[in-house]
């Protein structure tokens, strides 16, 4: 593992009187706390070697409203801090930018409703679990927190993730935002070359970025109930060479992309909920094995429902050359040419535009003016 120092713990306690560290005075104050006492909240550091400072912080399940802004304990040696489960509203800015060696940080069910902008500060932040809060949104300061591979945001209430999340957070590998109210996930998703788990279900996602490709080593991808939201893959989903597992159950697509049928590491498939037409029931009924079948035949125009794409190329295959005798009558408006000018005429600097591939993909009011 990691660490190779001995772990000492860090625990709260409801006690009566000072905390001694011999046992044999801890057990005596067990049994003889007076009841009128009036009991108060300390901080003990249990050691088993004083020269070292703790690695380990573990408040988890304390009932904790809040935190010291001052603790007396070293936290730049903290490696590990676990707060969940508490009732925590807030995380003090400074006590978090003083956790610079924190490698993991567990914050979930929780009262939060913001993280602190200084969580910016935890360069060597490798884990992050902040599910079970009352988040809207994550601080733009998350990305500088580089060294992060995992994100844990499930059961919040985000509306979205910062913008340029993909641009900087390159190591990430999991990401989980279930359960929230993400309609849309930023382009710059579609950068995270090192990620392996995209969880967005129980969303309100419409769409997903159109240049998957470049998630390279995606494994498993969950859409699955957004419910009325989403209504469509996009075609890119099929370039995802590592993809072992998707899920795009109950939701209201009516046609997978040809290109699932592309996907050779594929191994579950989960469509349930949605009511498809392409591929029909019947095969669906089959396994997943006859789903990528039928969407390769459909690719290869082998249905007879498989649409026929239309290209001007076409046009151009048929032709030998551009002189006007060549091109068929009705086809010649398609290139901008005149029936009555050969390509000798079309060659002066009047007409040059005409035959641009700019001016044969443009819309028709480009050379009005």
């Amino acid at each position: 593992m990691l660490y190779e120092r001995q772990e000492t713990k860090i625990r709260m306690e409801l006690v009566g009187r000072q905390q001694q560290h011999q046992q044999e005075e801890k057990a005596f104050e067990r049994k003889n706390t007076t009841r009128g006492t009036r009991k108060r909240m300390t901080i003990s550091i249990v050691e088993e070697d004083e020269d070292e400072s703790p690695e380990i912080v573990d408040l988890s399940g304390m009932s904790l409203e809040s935190l010291p802004v001052n603790p007396t304990i070293n936290l730049g040696a903290i490696s590990k801090l676990h707060l969940s489960n508490n009732n925590l509203q807030s995380i003090p800015e400074s006590l978090t930018a003083r956790l610079l060696n924190l490698v993991e940080l567990d914050m979930h069910s929780n009262q939060l409703k913001s993280i602190p902008n200084s969580i910016g500060c935890l360069s060597k932040l490798k884990l992050l679990n902040i599910s079970g809060n009352f988040l809207l949104s994550l601080p733009k300061t998350i990305e500088n927190c580089r060294s992060l591979e995992e994100l844990n945001a499930n059961f919040n209430m985000l509306t979205h993730l910062p913008d340029t999340i993909g641009f900087e957070l390159i190591n990430l590998k999991k990401i989980c935002i279930n359960s929230n109210k993400i309609a849309y996930l930023p382009y710059s998703t579609s950068h995270l070359t090192n990620l392996h788990v995209l969880d967005v279900r129980l969303n309100c996602l419409r769409s997903l970025p159109d240049d998957l490709e470049n998630l390279i080593n995606l494994e498993i991808l969950n859409v699955s109930q957004n419910f009325q939201y989403l209504v469509k893959l996009p075609y890119s989903v099929g370039f995802l060479i590592s993809l072992h597992e998707l899920d795009v159950s109950y939701n209201k697509i009516t046609e997978l992309p040809d290109s699932i049928g592309c996907l050779k590491k594929l191994q579950k498939l989960s469509v349930e909920g949605n009511h498809l037409v392409s591929p029909p029931p019947e095969v669906v009924e089959q396994g997943i094995h006859a789903v990528k079948q039928y969407l390769c035949e459909k690719i290869n125009g082998m249905h007879e429902k498989s649409p026929k794409k239309k290209s001007w190329l076409g046009k151009l295959a048929r032709c030998s050359t551009f002189s006007g005798a060549n091109i068929p009558r009705d086809d010649r408006e398609d290139f901008g040419v005149p029936s009555n000018r050969t390509i000798d005429a079309i060659a002066s600097p009047r007409f040059m535009g005409m035959l641009s591939p700019r001016r044969l993909l443009s819309q028709k009011t480009y050379f009005s003016k």
